[in-house]
């Protein structure tokens, strides 16, 4: 999906479920809706209040909890539990898939593990119906890498 389908899309999801739920349609979750989304990547709530800070949007700490615990529900936002901390990821648009995590620096990026879908494909699951997967694949980046052996040949020196 486009980016603008993308974003019309969960401003659909999140109109329909405010007012099937009798909610109002505050113009703060649609301003964190949209600034989640144009975060284009991996965030966290801290970066996610400066986003909208810098927008001249300020909202309280207990709004951006409560919105986001919202957008989890909804399935607009996926929140992970990394070593270095929590962050959080528009999801609409992203199918199942993996993430590399550096544990030395805590990056992350997303990988292509074709086998991968394959293989949840066949899976029987009990009693439960598998909608979406995520694989967190824990390591070494190369920069990280390099840095370590760089260190360990001048102590050896």
């Amino acid at each position: 999906m486009m980016q603008n389908d993308v974003m019309t899309v969960a401003k659909g999801v999140l109109t329909s479920y405010l007012e099937r739920n009798g909610c109002r349609k505050t113009p703060e979750r649609y301003a964190i809706l949209e600034a989640a989304y144009g975060m284009g990547s991996y965030f966290t709530l801290e970066s996610l209040s400066d986003k909208l800070a810098e927008s001249h949007f300020n909202v309280s700490r207990a709004t951006l909890y409560n919105t986001m615990r919202l957008f989890i529900e909804l399935r607009l936002i996926i929140r992970h539990r990394f070593q270095t901390g929590t962050r959080y990821e528009a999801c609409l648009a992203t199918s199942s898939h993996c993430h590399q995590v550096c544990t030395v620096c805590g990056s992350i990026s997303d990988i292509d593990i074709p086998e991968m879908v394959n293989v949840m494909r066949g899976v029987k699951l009990k009693r439960f119906r598998g909608e979406q997967y995520t694989l967190y694949v824990y390591g070494v980046c190369s920069s990280c890498a390099y840095r370590i052996r760089k260190a360990q040949a001048a102590r050896n020196q």
